[in-house]
Parts: structure tokens; sequence; C-alpha cells
């Protein structure tokens, strides 16, 4: 093996025209950039979602409502809910750690009890908020209600 038998491996150049080295090349002048105009220059970059000059796609669809940082989403679970659970898994106090485990919750929710069917386990229920009907349900039933902070 001698120094100018060395060749590149199958694949690894793409293209032996080097571009801007002198008009001797083929690719000399304005170095395949054509003539003039910002992005023959150096330095140039386009900004991002410009069209040209034409309104952008983000400014020309409109708008519409407001939306609130501030709002704190809940978790909805529903007394048949709870009562399904006492039902099928025979739990006497509700937690947001027993909803998490059964699926009826995920790590992060903000719970709240709401009214929606019927109560009849005596049920000790903890989460973040209460409806008041559903907190009439649980205590008509015998059970108690506590509110975690």
């Amino acid at each position: 093996m001698k120094l100018e038998s060395l060749k590149p491996a199958k694949g690894s150049v793409k293209n032996s025209k080097r571009v801007a080295r002198g008009q001797g090349s083929g690719r000399g002048g304005t170095a395949t950039r054509g003539h003039k105009g910002a992005q023959s220059r150096s330095g140039y970059s386009k900004k991002i979602g410009f069209e040209g000059g034409q309104m952008p796609l983000q400014r020309r669809v409109p708008k519409f409502g407001f939306k609130n940082n501030n709002k704190v989403v809940m978790k909805p679970i529903n007394l048949d809910d709870l009562q399904k659970l006492s039902d099928e898994k025979k739990v006497k106090e509700v937690t947001p750690e027993i909803l998490r485990e059964n699926g009826l919750a995920s790590k992060n929710d903000t719970i709240k009890i709401l009214g929606r069917g019927e109560l009849k386990a005596k049920l000790t229920v903890t989460a973040h908020k209460f409806s008041k009907s559903a907190q009439e349900a649980i205590e008509k039933a015998g059970g108690a209600v506590t509110i975690q902070e």
C-alpha cells in the first residue's frame, strides 16, 4: 500500500466539486448563491415563520376566546363511582390514594366529589372539594366528609 493509492471509503465522499474555490473550479464567482439579495450574503438566516412578506400563517388564522391560565382543573368523581368502588372492592374509607390505585384519578389530580347517583354505603370520604349535594348524600348515608388541603 502506498500513500498515493489511498482512497476514501466507498460512499463517504458525495461531491468532488468544491464550491467557492475560484473561477477555474466551475463553482466560483457567486458560489451557487445567485446574484445579490439577502440569501447571497454571509450570515443570512431567515426568520422562523417568514413567508417572503406574505402575512404569516400564525397571523392569518383568527384567534378566539380567552384562556384562563389560573384555572384549576378538577377530576370529577360521582357518588355512583364511590358506590361501585364500595361494592366491588369493599372499601370503607375513600382517599385520593385509593382512587389513584383503582384508576379513577391520576397522580396530580385535584379531586371533586359530585352528587350524581345514589350512595347507600357508609363511607369516610377524603377529597379536595365536595359539591353540596354530594356532601349531604354522604352524611345522609352515615358517612363522613374530610376536605384535604
